[in-house]
């Protein structure tokens, strides 16, 4: 099991499409941060950065990588070994290198210009949204042998979190604007990781005037210590799920 983590993690960060995404991170991080005077306003400008460029390589990369590695999967399922070793390597060699490369390109400039608490959970949240999305990817091509179908998918999946999610809530709101909807908003963050994040981080950064008039109910909750452990255990448990449910179509799956 460790030489297979080995192996995907080092052939990984040999790939030219993560180099190239570990310098783009860090050069739009120096450069935010060299650009602006307030470091506050750096961290703004690299937010999208983290919650929508962060899942999109994360999804996209993983998800070809699973299905330009089928072969040697094959290789692997006919020698003794567990499948759920197998999974388990291709994951952590997966999430592993990804974070690895978030945490050179984006976390270090974060970490180097904002060392309070915000750095380190813009950061966090970077590291768990990276696996997260990685665990969607390897959902996504299990789920079908077409690689069309499911890169097609995992980017249904991360356009449906980053875009058409708020749009739902959106309309949801507008629709019962007379009711009290607080509660259904505290619940509807919990169903998507990168709403959950961006909470978390502009709670952090004490401007959750940005979120409307939510913004009060998410301060009460989310920033309090307990709310921000059952953040952190939210955003746990989807990477968790998520990569069960793959592990579990693995299993199950005629190679």
């Amino acid at each position: 099991m460790k030489k297979i983590i080995k192996y995907v993690f080092t052939d990984i960060l040999r790939n030219k499409i993560v180099l190239g995404y570990t310098a783009f991170l860090l050069v739009m991080s120096l450069s935010v941060f060299n650009l602006e005077d307030n470091t506050s306003k750096g961290l703004l400008s690299l937010l999208n950065v983290v919650l929508i460029i962060v899942p999109l390589v994360s999804v996209i990369f993983s998800t070809i990588y699973i299905y330009n590695s089928a072969e040697f999967v094959e290789l692997l399922v006919s020698q003794p070994l567990r499948r759920k070793h197998i999974w388990t390597s291709l994951y952590t060699g997966l999430a592993g290198s990804l974070s690895l490369a978030f945490l050179i390109g984006a976390g270090v400039p974060i970490l180097l210009y904002a060392p309070a608490g915000t750095g380190a959970v813009m950061t966090g949240m970077g590291l768990l949204l990276t696996i997260i999305f990685v665990s969607i990817a390897l959902l996504a091509a299990v789920i079908t042998r077409d690689k069309a179908k499911g890169i097609g998918m995992a980017i249904f999946l991360w356009l449906y979190f980053a875009l058409l999610f708020d749009g739902l809530v959106l309309f949801i709101l507008f629709q019962f604007q007379d009711y009290p909807l607080e509660k259904f908003m505290l619940v509807a963050t919990a169903f998507n990781p990168i709403d959950l994040s961006r909470i978390m981080i502009l709670l952090k950064m004490d401007i959750s005037a940005l979120m409307g008039f939510t913004g009060a109910v998410f301060r009460d909750f989310f920033g309090s210590g307990t709310g921000f452990i059952i953040a952190i255990g939210i955003l746990v448990t989807w990477a968790a799920v998520l990569f069960w449910l793959s592990l579990r179509r693995f299993n199950r799956k005629d190679l």
